[in-house]
């Protein structure tokens, strides 16, 4: 069974979190983030590829699996029910139906996949939704990493 693997730096370091990924043996990291900018040092976009790039793993942005605006809002909040009805959604459009069928292709590909956000909480960020649309097409087993905190 093809594994998807998740993993949220919220209060971790980018070494902690790529060493994380390297446990696991992830070869691509998809960046779920509708926002790739990070107030975080090492978690923005050009920073994160490249550093996932010196560990030899590979980074796909996939920016329509990203949460929007007000989803975002209502993470921050703690509403997670409004998250999910609006993620919900937002996945129903033709863009993000697109993005999760590039997702099934790389899983498809043999490729060991990490859904990259920023939640720490796998249960309260959309990554998790993510994974189970992908569950619906496709067995795999997801696992949710935890890198350490600082």
């Amino acid at each position: 069974m093809r594994r998807l693997f998740t993993i949220g730096y919220e209060k971790a370091k980018p070494d902690a979190v790529i060493e994380e990924l390297k446990r696991a043996k992830v070869d691509t990291v998809v960046d779920t983030r509708a926002v790739v900018s990070s107030r975080r040092p090492g978690f923005s976009k050009r920073q994160l590829a490249a550093a996932l790039d010196a560990a030899g793993i590979g980074y796909v942005h996939l920016q329509k699996l990203g949460t929007p605006a007000q989803g975002r809002a209502a993470a921050r909040s703690g509403d997670v029910g409004t998250l999910r009805r609006i993620y919900d959604r937002h996945l129903k459009t033709a863009a993000a139906q697109a993005a999760l069928g590039e997702l099934l292709a790389l899983l498809k590909a043999g490729r060991r996949v990490a859904l990259l956000c920023y939640c720490r909480d796998p249960k309260a960020c959309h990554r998790s939704l993510v994974a189970a649309q992908v569950s619906k097409r496709m067995r795999v087993k997801v696992e949710d990493l935890l890198p350490p905190v600082f």
